[in-house]
């Protein structure tokens, strides 16, 4: 065993995988759907970025090697599930309500610290979602789940409440490969049936970016009208779960889940979950771009920006 379990869980990993594949099987449709327009405003994928997530080699000359990791934010999920509150992307508070590139960023630091104990002269490159590499492409080449109707890599075992964090290697490691997964949906579109605006296409498994809540919440930062059927959401402000929370997939495991906000004492996370709409509508509107910078800072939560926000809150 590379890694005692012992460890893996104290990070809050729930599966991982490995592969030596350096090219993305997905890169086709991904290419395809960003030349259809389907990207709408997320830039990042459509500019000189895009070519860059073919081949890991063009991110990561050295590359021989990657180790993919599922962090969970489950124990989060299921505590929103249970109480009332308007609606926020559970990774958002999910890492002690830390923006989880920072909070990953250290566990994938701890990770090849200690394969570095076993295999000196190893060097990595850390992947999050920052990086110009198709995250999921890279889970599914090692394993860990399929590519589901609402875009989603979805895990037998752990639905799809995670983040996907790797480590791509300069050196190949004697590990077994898992076999790829393959497609589990069936005949099922509960995703699509309850997206209220329409985003999912279940033919090509992607989405309408400018149709999707989340990107209309946390990447849109200005003032824009929000995409036809946003009136029937749940009362989402930042991000959307709505088609990962009616996955069948995510049942099971969330079931056998303690429900649990880790969130530190006096968090904006908490003021945000849980404040009156009119009352955070008036702190966004009443509060400097740059002071909502200082009160979100070191969150997700702070992407938006003041407009982004004041954009989000409904008008009371």
């Amino acid at each position: 065993m590379i890694f005692d379990e012992e460890f893996l869980k104290s990070l809050g990993i729930v599966d991982w995988g490995y592969t030596e594949e350096s090219e993305a099987k997905s890169f086709d449709r991904f290419s395809s759907w960003v030349n259809q327009g389907q990207a709408g405003p997320l830039h990042y994928l459509t500019d000189h970025r895009k070519s860059l997530r073919e081949d890991l080699h063009k991110v990561y000359p050295a590359f021989q090697s990657a180790l993919v990791f599922l962090f969970s934010y489950r124990p989060t999920k299921k505590w929103m599930l249970e109480n009332d509150n308007h609606r926020i992307a559970s990774y958002a508070l999910g890492f002690e309500g830390a923006d989880y590139h920072h909070v990953l960023k250290e566990k994938l630091n701890l990770l090849f610290k200690k394969l570095q104990e076993v295999h000196p002269g190893l060097e990595s490159f850390q992947s999050l979602d920052a990086q110009p590499i198709l995250e999921r492409d890279l889970a599914y080449r090692a394993g860990l789940g399929w590519f589901g109707k609402n875009s989603m890599l979805i895990s037998r075992k752990e639905g799809s409440y995670f983040i996907i964090g790797s480590l791509l290697l300069n050196q190949k490691l004697s590990l077994k490969e898992k076999v790829a997964d393959v497609d589990h949906c069936g005949t099922c579109t509960a995703c699509a049936d309850a997206c209220p605006t329409d985003a999912i296409d279940l033919e090509s498994r992607t989405l309408t970016a400018s149709q999707c809540i989340s990107t209309f919440t946390i990447e849109i930062m200005k003032e824009a009208d929000p995409p036809k059927g946003f009136e029937k959401s749940r009362g989402e402000i930042f991000g959307c779960d709505i088609c990962q929370d009616v996955c069948p997939w995510n049942s099971k495991p969330l079931a056998k889940e303690t429900a649990n906000l880790n969130l530190p004492q006096g968090s904006v996370g908490i003021k945000i979950l849980t404040a009156p709409l009119a009352e955070l509508r008036q702190m966004f509107e009443e509060s400097t771009g740059r002071g909502i910078q200082r009160l979100l800072a070191g969150t997700a939560l702070a992407r938006p920006g003041k407009k982004g926000w004041k954009k989000n809150l409904p008008k009371i």
